[in-house]
């Protein structure tokens, strides 16, 4: 559930502590509950994201597409997207041909905050600046070693909790109520 709290001038404030998908959603052991998806162009770069994850010790819950057969991004994107707003995963992660229909998909549903991140930089900053709960990809764009090197800086980055980057949140999060 998302929390809003008055700050001191009166405005929203978005309290990050009140959300499972916040900062400190990491278990003692440093594994996450993270939910993945893809259509049929990400099929093939998410069984290699599986496997960085799995190794990583992390639990990964698959919402497909199963096969490479032509899908609908929609379809998977949305139901990522609903496990991670639902609380039931910390994280998403969706893989399709760019990245940017999931993300547009994964934006509509309240609490969601995917990127799309075909850099590392844009992965951390996306994690301690926005707190995104949701990473997007394109397997058209980049490869299975960028594509590891994203997921590994995106997992191990954190919300910084800048009052700043808690401001802009919470407006954004306001448009959730609209």
């Amino acid at each position: 559930m998302l929390a809003f709290m008055p700050g001191p001038d009166n405005t929203l404030q978005f309290d990050t502590a009140a959300v499972p998908n916040g900062p400190d959603c990491r278990s003692e052991e440093g594994e996450l509950k993270i939910a993945i998806g893809c259509d049929h162009a990400g099929f093939g770069l998410k069984q290699e994201i599986m496997r960085v994850l799995a190794d990583a010790g992390h639990k990964v819950r698959d919402l497909g597409a199963y096969d490479a057969q032509p899908s609908d991004y929609p379809d998977y994107a949305s139901a990522v997207a609903r496990a991670v707003a639902s609380g039931d995963v910390e994280k998403g992660i969706f893989i399709c041909g760019t990245g940017v229909g999931p993300a547009m998909v994964a934006n509509r549903i309240a609490g969601v905050r995917a990127a799309v991140c075909h850099d590392t930089y844009s992965a951390h900053t996306s994690r301690e600046h926005n707190d995104a709960n949701m990473l997007c990809l394109g397997s058209r764009v980049i490869g299975p070693g960028l594509a590891s090197d994203i997921v590994t800086v995106w997992l191990s980055s954190q919300f910084s909790g800048e009052e700043r980057h808690r401001r802009r949140i919470a407006k954004m999060m306001e448009l959730d109520r609209h």
